[in-house]
């Protein structure tokens, strides 16, 4: 047979089973797609708790599938703290505690004045209590006296790096506010702001907050204790279903609160004031310097609005000030509200006081900063503050981020040097009184922290473009106060006319024209003469001078040969080595956390830097802070380190040149001081005063790349 006409007689059979073969395709894809349909319908229209249910097929990162009964989850006790003034909180916190009591669950009442937030929150963390904080909101819109404190820690490690997003995850809470909406501007702001830097941190809540109201007419239930109960039902009733079980947390692979492994937890509130905080809230690398000026770019672009709506009204020209002869104010008021919300106190048109966070540490006898370790400076005596906020540089690792002043002259309003001073010391000392009575703070330290002893010109800005520096100096020294100042290497003439200042500091954040240019961003043309005519001024100075080396990997570690050149330029007394701070992400800098290098990356750049360097050796080590000083071997006396500044001796010295008009002089060998051996590099306590107690946090890893 031939074959062609065996397929043509067949063909009509085929034809029909090809036919078959996409009506059976067709229905299937028919029935796919109402299945998925249904999938979907049924899905939007599950209850809360039944999303909350896992099915038994979901793998939750267990070692195998779980089965359809909810995780158990134990509550092992409620704690409840409260911030009280007239007494309102505290007898809720005491009836809130009696209905927790009821549950048979272990309770503790515990007040606000009496917590200390680095012990009494990390320990929840690992926990399984809940806490509930009864917290009331005082005049204008601040916390209690006793809750004080407990508010403004709450409030810097919300925004400080060192703490970061997740530092209380594991934590339950809850918060019930108290108030008056009489004031309306500021009604239950402190209940508002306890509930957000907890979520800041972290921390999970497990119920709404809830807002008593004092006026009966305004109260959602008729009065504040009504607006009490019926906060304190939905608490107990969510006490009852963590007893039954939760969910698991989110493992952070979604935003907070808006996903179904975390549906448990209420999202943020966000009211109009919680809008305006916005900027507050944790970005995906919420990581800022204590030196930093803080996000303000929403500010800046809130002021040039501001300021074009004004020059088309015709209110003031376009050069932005009503007098073109008239020299301007350095802080805008756009810059003034953003810097004093980061917790700066601002002082006149251009200058600045701010707490360092060390000089909190050293308050409550938890250690002081790496200028303590290597130079013996008490942080709990040291006011950080700046004549100029104003700077040269665009560095990449500022947190700025072209939003302070900028310039390469004074252009600016010029304020008395006696005023800057006076008003520094007043507004540091208030700023210590504020820890009178918080738990930890040491009293003997408090005495000590009112009267300053040390002065660090190093806040912000570029302290010697100030046209007063010297004036300001003298008066530093007159006051028996140490002068620490830190220019950026671009202004040769001041560094050459600069008076003795008890050290002073060159930043020498690169070593090759072409990485400065990448790093510092100098405004300078000629930035590159300036910077080596900066070093060889440092060198003719007679009192202590200190290259500051930030170390950027993969930007400036691998100069080492150009690194000892500039040395040899500039033949400091000390070089400071520390590993650069990620200040965040920003269209301003390149810089990732890929360029923070590990302590001990620090560690072996200065050792590989002392080989070329002969005359230096490696003197002292801040491990917490990531940093190393390497010292000049002539303060290495009969084998003992002599980094250490004998202060008295300093003023003593300083008094006698300006007695006799500078014709005495001194040098900087005339006022050292041991080191003690708790501070010298290879001692087991790596920089830490012994005489101090090591707190670490309970849930953070050792990091070597924190300041």
């Amino acid at each position: 047979m031939d074959p062609a006409g065996a397929w043509d007689s067949a063909s009509p059979w085929v034809s029909l089973w090809t036919n078959r073969f996409y009506v059976y395709v067709g229905l299937a894809c028919g029935i796919s797609l109402w299945i998925c349909f249904q999938i979907v319908v049924r899905r939007r229209d599950k209850s809360p708790q039944e999303k909350s249910v896992p099915k038994a097929s979901q793998d939750l990162g267990t070692d195998g599938p779980i089965s359809l009964q909810r995780k158990e989850v134990s509550v092992s006790g409620v704690k409840i703290f409260y911030g009280s003034q007239t007494g309102t909180a505290k007898g809720f916190a005491a009836s809130l505690a009696e209905a927790v009591t009821s549950l048979d669950l272990p309770v503790a009442v515990v007040d606000l004045k009496d917590c200390d937030p680095d012990d009494h929150l990390v320990e929840e963390v690992t926990s399984k209590n809940v806490c509930a904080f009864v917290v009331a909101t005082y005049t204008d819109g601040r916390p209690t006296e006793s809750a004080e404190w407990f508010c403004r820690w709450l409030e810097e490690a919300s925004s400080d790096f060192r703490f970061g997003k997740t530092y209380l995850k594991g934590m339950r809470y809850a918060v019930f506010g108290l108030g008056n909406s009489a004031y309306a501007s500021h009604f239950n702001k402190v209940g508002k702001n306890v509930d957000k830097w907890l979520w800041m941190l972290g921390a999970h809540r497990v119920v709404a907050r809830g807002e008593g109201d004092c006026d009966v007419a305004n109260s959602k239930h008729g009065s504040i204790e009504a607006d009490f109960r019926a906060w304190k039902t939905k608490f107990l009733a969510r006490l009852r279903a963590l007893e039954k079980g939760e969910r698991p947390p989110c493992d952070g692979g979604c935003k907070r609160g808006q996903c179904e492994s975390s549906a448990e937890e209420e999202p943020f509130e966000s009211t109009s004031e919680d809008e305006s905080g916005a900027e507050d809230r944790p970005n995906p690398n919420p990581l800022v310097d204590v030196e930093d000026l803080g996000r303000i770019v929403s500010c800046v672009k809130r002021e040039k609005r501001e300021k074009e709506q004004q020059e088309k009204s015709g209110l003031v020209r376009s050069s932005g000030r009503n007098d073109p002869g008239e020299p301007r104010a350095m802080i805008t008021p756009a810059l003034r509200e953003a810097l004093t919300k980061q917790g700066y106190k601002l002082i006149g048109s251009h200058s600045g006081v701010k707490l360092c966070r060390w000089t909190k540490s050293m308050l409550r006898g938890r250690g002081g900063c790496y200028k303590h370790t290597f130079y013996g400076i008490e942080s709990h005596r040291c006011m950080e503050t700046t004549p100029s906020l104003a700077c040269a540089n665009k560095c990449v690792f500022c947190w700025r981020h072209h939003t302070n002043p900028v310039g390469t002259e004074w252009r600016w309003k010029m304020d008395q040097p006696e005023m800057i001073l006076q008003e520094a010391i007043e507004n540091h000392q208030n700023m210590i009184k504020q820890f009178k009575g918080v738990p930890g703070v040491k009293e003997e330290r408090f005495e000590e922290g009112m009267r300053v002893k040390h002065c660090a010109l190093s806040l912000v800005g570029e302290p010697i473009m100030y046209p007063e520096i010297n004036r300001f100096l003298t008066l530093l020294h007159e006051r028996k106060i140490s002068s620490f100042l830190v220019t950026n290497a671009q202004f040769p003439v001041e560094i050459r006319n600069l008076k003795p200042v008890t050290q002073l500091y060159v930043s020498v954040d690169a070593s090759t024209k072409d990485s400065l240019k990448k790093i510092d961003r100098p405004l300078f043309k000629d930035f590159w003469q300036r910077f080596l005519d900066s070093l060889k001024a440092l060198a003719a100075k007679r009192q202590r001078t200190v290259y500051r080396l930030t170390l950027v990997k993969a930007w400036n570690a691998d100069e080492l040969q150009a690194y000892a050149e500039l040395v040899s330029l500039g033949n400091p007394d000390f070089i400071e080595v520390k590993g650069v701070t990620y200040c965040g992400e920003s269209s301003a800098s390149s810089l990732t956390m890929a360029n923070v290098p590990w302590h001990e990356e620090v560690v072996h750049f200065v050792q590989d830097l002392v080989d070329l360097i002969p005359d230096y050796e490696i003197a002292c080590e801040h491990e917490h802070s990531n940093c190393l000083l390497i010292a000049h071997k002539r303060f290495k006396v009969g084998g003992e380190w002599r980094t250490w500044i004998d202060f008295g001796r300093f003023q003593e010295l300083v008094r006698r040149d300006e007695d006799s008009g500078g014709a005495a002089g001194f040098g900087a060998g005339d006022y050292t001081a041991r080191t003690p051996p708790w501070a010298v590099f290879g001692a087991r306590e790596r920089g830490f005063d012994p005489a101090d107690a090591r707190h670490r946090r309970r849930n953070k890893p050792r990091d070597g790349s924190g300041c």
